[in-house]
């Protein structure tokens, strides 16, 4: 890393070669148990769950691979493609199952550069990753192995050129990244949330919750709900939100 770091100096390199090759050296030492999405915070689909139970959770989330489970979350049996899940709208009469490609399972201990060697000799996307007895660890895809290299890949919810960081969802809610300044917050949601501490959304709610909320869990705060999408580095980048309407507020004890 020293000897990068001197070549960046001497002009050798530009700064973005020496982030990715740093990269590629720490993704030598890292396996899938380091890189996962954590078994509970992943978004799976029951094969026995209603169409429009399925439809509602891929068009929240967002995704466009999911793990289909049965009976339980630990019995993955495929792999459904959101665009797939379409079709049955089309041809009712078709099965879900039919519809699953094959899972890949690999264990913890998988080296990335493996791993990637995988993912692209077998044009597979998304691998669950199982620990050593056997059961369900999480989960890893080809973006959260590319991002160990290149820094994190924009998707098209992503600020660019000064573009809202706020977006409404099909549901209704609203996606906020998780360095939108608390100024825009408050604007867009009514809200008068205090922006003398902490200048992101991000900063506020980990203040809230006591550390940087996982992904899975979800903080209140100034009436909303603020759901983690995805973090990256250590720091939420997606939030969900929704307003708390008092039925839904837990009970206080």
């Amino acid at each position: 890393m020293a000897s990068l770091a001197d070549a960046e100096k001497r002009e050798l390199i530009e700064p973005e070669s020496r982030q990715m090759l740093e990269g590629v050296l720490r993704m030598a030492e890292l396996s899938a148990g380091d890189v996962l999405v954590a078994s509970p915070h992943m978004d799976l689909l029951d094969i026995d769950a209603p169409y429009d139970d399925l439809l509602r959770v891929v068009i929240s989330t967002g995704h466009s691979r999911f793990p289909v489970f049965e009976d339980s979350r630990d019995n993955i049996i495929g792999i459904l493609l959101a665009k797939d899940l379409l079709k049955i709208q089309r041809a009712p009469e078709l099965s879900l199952r039919a519809l699953l490609r094959p899972c890949v399972f690999v264990p913890e201990s998988k080296g990335l550069n493996e791993l990637l060697r995988d993912f692209r000799s077998n044009r597979n996307h998304l691998a669950i990753v199982i620990d050593e007895f056997g059961n369900t660890a999480g989960l890893i895809t080809i973006e959260d192995v590319l991002e160990e290299i290149v820094g994190e890949i924009e998707d098209e919810f992503d600020d660019k050129n000064g573009e809202s960081s706020i977006y409404t969802l099909a549901d209704g809610s609203q996606r906020v990244a998780g360095d939108t300044e608390i100024a825009a917050v408050n604007a867009s949601f009514g809200l008068d949330l205090p922006e003398d501490d902490f200048d992101t959304i991000g900063g506020l709610v980990a203040q809230a919750h006591g550390r940087v909320p996982r992904r899975g869990e979800s903080v209140e705060l100034g009436g909303l709900l603020f759901s983690v999408m995805l973090t990256r580095g250590g720091s939420v980048r997606w939030f969900k939100v929704t307003r708390l309407t008092e039925a839904a507020k837990p009970a206080k004890a």
